[in-house]
């Protein structure tokens, strides 16, 4: 009986063990070893600024991104596809249009059309009425997998990213393990209807700002912990180069408020376990046959930084608590408030800001 027994314990550890060295997995990961992650103390010290942070409930999970049309009313965009609309003061959610995907990045264009980047549609343009257009759903070929953010130009072009030419949003993780250069920062002209690609090879293309001068495009490299600039004018035209390195966090949404500050969500901190396995393909293989709840996860934390016009950190806001407004996934400045969007909450935030305050630009959203 005791031999049976181990035989079976013997089968059964000989199966895991070939199971988790050898089982297909959708990724192919490369060695990577990121820098050591910044401690939490100077321009990144712990604090609980973000306590403050009030709930705008909506009807739907992980309301993404938030943008503001002409006569202050906030919209945002849940899992299920809704985008709701909320009246100024926040109250009275109401369905305004259904994308039938997954509605990530918003903003409203100079014609007060909303441009919606839709991680499954990719990148459309929906009237007042709801009606709404598909504008493009591919560049040089490749199919958008997971159109993700994007910000508007004064001369009307759209900067937007597309995260990952390989994985869906469903598949995210896997990107991040895998870690390779699968997402694309784009460019689409509404006069020529044309998508042009700027920079390829970005690690899980995120957030968006175009720069209150126009002379530069910020876009988020969540994979690599960095927000990279794309010069539009100057001497660099065409151009790329780090604008903040190294963050403490996965960087996710980024805006301007039209003025002197791009407002950076870091979506969840760095992961320690994740970090030590970055430089094994290996191991990130193994950990990618485990059950969800062994891999690398979120934990709940907000965190927001604001950036000045050089990368510099002017404001660092945090709560640590299990109460936090977790997950922010971007951040708007409008009329003396920053909103919230989030992919872990049921809610919208809202949070007052204390500034100096000079004269509110036209484009701030």
């Amino acid at each position: 009986m005791k031999r049976t027994i181990l035989r079976v314990l013997l089968v059964i550890i000989v199966g895991l063990v070939a199971y988790l060295s050898a089982w297909p997995v959708p990724i192919n990961p490369v060695a990577w070893t990121p820098p050591t992650a910044p401690e939490l103390t100077g321009v990144y010290a712990q604090n609980s600024e973000l306590a403050r942070v009030e709930r705008l409930p909506v009807d739907g999970f992980a309301p993404e991104d938030v943008a503001i049309d002409s006569q202050d009313r906030i919209y945002s965009g849940t899992a299920d596809g809704r985008i709701f609309r909320f009246q100024p003061d926040g109250t009275r959610p109401e369905v305004f249009v259904n994308t039938g995907g997954r509605p990530l990045g918003l903003i409203f264009d100079h014609n007060g059309n909303l441009i919606v980047a839709d991680a499954i549609k990719g990148l459309l343009s929906i009237a007042q009425d709801g009606s709404h257009a598909v504008l493009t759903t591919q560049a040089n070929g490749v199919p958008f997998r997971c159109t993700n953010d994007l910000d508007i130009a004064a001369d009307g072009t759209i900067y937007f990213t597309d995260a990952s030419s390989r994985f869906p949003l469903t598949q995210l993780k896997a990107d991040l393990l895998e870690h390779q250069p699968n997402g694309r920062f784009m460019a689409y002209d509404p006069k020529t209807k044309q998508t042009r690609v700027l920079l390829p090879d970005l690690y899980f293309a995120n957030g968006v700002a175009v720069s209150p001068d126009q002379s530069f495009v910020l876009v988020n490299d969540t994979g690599a912990y960095r927000v990279r600039r794309y010069w539009l004018t100057g001497p660099k035209q065409g151009q790329s180069d780090i604008f903040i390195d190294n963050l403490p966090g996965f960087p996710d949404g980024i805006s301007s408020n039209g003025r002197d500050t791009f407002w950076l969500a870091l979506v969840n901190r760095r992961d320690a376990a994740l970090d030590a396995l970055l430089p094994h393909p290996f191991w990130r293989k193994v950990v990618m046959r485990l059950p969800n709840f062994l891999q690398p996860n979120i934990k709940r934390y907000a965190f927001v930084l604001a950036l000045d016009r050089n990368g510099r950190v002017v404001r660092n806001l945090q709560d640590p608590s299990p109460q936090s407004f977790t997950q922010i996934a971007n951040v708007v400045e409008h009329k003396g408030n920053l909103y919230f969007g989030s992919i872990g909450e049921s809610a919208i935030g809202r949070m007052p800001l204390t500034v100096e305050r000079g004269s509110e630009d036209p484009r701030a959203r």
